[in-house]
């Protein structure tokens, strides 16, 4: 559902958010700007080159329009037309240059704050509760680190960028064309409602387009992420083919989705085309009856037609810019929703040290439920005290597993409380609530690396040999020696290529290696 709001075109209070990212690199911004307006200007200078040359040496003019150079320009043809085609390379030149640099300088800044937001975005995803994992599937948050901000990439990389390049070069080419002819400058508007109407027919279709592109691109994501996970279900139930006609479908709505926006595509740009042609048509027709009057100047139409050629071209970059601004606001809608998503799990103000020794564990008449009024543990009190080992037994649904997550503080008690050494652990920070405990999941979690690595787990304080002594007491260094890189042999994805028992004693090794007080 999330991907089908498209939202507002324009947000100020998103807009605001999103500019905060590239607030650090304003040095970057700025230098880009710099180009961007020094572009625009070389952009106009062209076409009245054109009409120089061809006003002042190749048809002179009865009455040239007077320009800053014209001290420099001799009065011999050769010499003057040699002057004006080097100062027309030389604005290529610099068109070049100044489009290069604020390209490179804007999308260095793009991938500068996207690295930002991606960072912050795994760091907030890596501190939510549990229980944000429990109603939000993993497809959906894959897609929010990386289709959104993609689409955030583009608007910081060419989109907010490119709209104020567009707008600069039509307001500049506007005000050069009225000063050359304010009549030929009318001909050539009276397209634009033609145009702008198109536009609009173009940006209505290609925006349902884009958001079934979008809704399309979430299933095949989540869709993948779940078969692949189980594909050891799949294979076992002979599901194959019953998977593929399911992805078929999923993949068929966003190839339709696509056709549509080609569709869209195909049509708008041929049909400003021939209206920008059409104008030109008109002004090539009335300004020829006006030279032959002796009322415009050969080369004040030479430049007209090359103006107008520039003019129709930012009309059809600010529809398609106009769907990625829509795009990115419907994203930074969805990534912002998730970084507001405060956890309910946190440190107290001013936290408790945990016990300097081994301390009993209490549960104390506790209540919780998952549910509101769906009670799974209602009431339980038992102590475990100091040293002592014991075993909860259960059926399926009883509540075992919840015991555990409760007392490292993954969800919080409804009723009743979890003291250790007589403290609630309400009390306790925590990370250092956790750091005390050591878990064997039931499901063991190998990560991508060595198998050092993954018994290690990022704890620089764990040395080799506390490595190796794990092993050993779980009874698996045989076999990590027997591996071609010991313990320097790599793991890939969720510990593929070992088996279900090999990777439950790399876990055990895992939470003795840590040393816990509480296992």
């Amino acid at each position: 559902m999330e991907e089908e709001v498209l939202g507002k075109a324009y947000d100020a209070r998103l807009m605001r958010r999103l500019l905060g990212y590239m607030r650090p690199y304003r040095a970057l911004v700025s230098f880009s700007l710099l180009f961007l307006l020094a572009q625009s200007v070389l952009q106009v200078l062209s076409p009245l080159l054109t009409r120089l040359a061809v006003d002042r040496y190749i048809r002179p003019s009865a009455h040239p329009f007077p320009t800053p150079i014209d001290s420099w320009l001799p009065a011999d043809p050769w010499s003057g037309l040699t002057r004006v085609a080097l100062l027309y390379l030389a604005v290529l030149a610099g068109t070049f240059v100044t489009e290069f640099a604020q390209m490179c300088f804007m999308q260095w800044t793009g991938q500068l704050a996207m690295f930002d937001l991606r960072k912050q975005l795994m760091e907030h995803l890596q501190r939510l509760d549990l229980a944000f994992y429990d109603h939000n599937p993993v497809g959906r948050l894959v897609t929010r680190v990386t289709t959104d901000v993609d689409v955030l990439n583009d608007l910081f990389a060419s989109g907010l960028v490119t709209i104020l390049g567009d707008l600069l070069v039509l307001a500049f080419i506007m005000t050069v064309m009225f000063q050359l002819s304010p009549l030929l400058t009318g001909i050539l508007l009276a397209a634009m409602p033609f145009v702008i109407g198109a536009t609009l027919l173009f940006r209505r279709s290609v925006t349902q387009s884009y958001r079934r592109i979008r809704v399309a691109i979430a299933k095949i994501n989540a869709r993948l992420q779940e078969h692949v996970t189980g594909i050891v279900v799949l294979q076992l139930f002979n599901r194959e083919r019953r998977s593929s006609r399911d992805f078929e479908l999923v993949n068929r709505e966003h190839m339709e989705a696509y056709k549509d926006a080609i569709t869209a595509y195909g049509w708008f740009y041929p049909v400003v085309e021939f209206l920008s042609m059409l104008a030109l048509a008109a002004i090539l027709t009335w300004g020829g009856l006006r030279i032959e009057s002796g009322r415009l100047s050969l080369g004040v139409l030479v430049a007209f037609l090359q103006y107008g050629l520039r003019f129709f071209r930012p009309i059809q970059d600010l529809s398609e810019k106009y769907n990625i601004l829509q795009g990115a606001m419907a994203s930074s809608e969805r990534i912002f929703k998730l970084l507001d998503t405060q956890a309910t799990i946190l440190a107290p103000a001013q936290p408790r040290s945990t016990a300097p020794a081994i301390a009993a564990i209490e549960f104390d008449h506790v209540w919780f439920a998952y549910k509101p009024g769906d009670w799974v543990l209602q009431d339980v009190s038992f102590t475990i005290a100091p040293n002592e080992t014991i075993a909860v037994v259960g059926h399926t649904g009883a509540g075992k597993t919840t015991l555990i997550a409760l007392l490292l503080r993954f969800y919080d008690v409804q009723k009743g409380a979890i003291r250790i050494g007589g403290v609630d652990i309400r009390e306790f920070d925590p990370l250092e609530l956790r750091r005390q405990c050591g878990v064997v999941l039931q499901d063991p979690f190998l990560f991508t690396g060595t198998i050092e690595e993954n018994i290690c787990l990022g704890t620089e304080s764990i040395r080799a040999a506390e490595v190796e002594a794990a092993a050993e007491q779980v009874n698996v260094l045989d076999f990590i020696r027997g591996l071609p890189g010991g313990f320097q042999h790599p793991i890939r994805e969720r510990g593929s290529g070992l088996s279900t028992g090999q990777k439950q004693l790399i876990s055990f090794a895992r939470a003795l290696a840590h040393n816990p007080r509480y296992l």
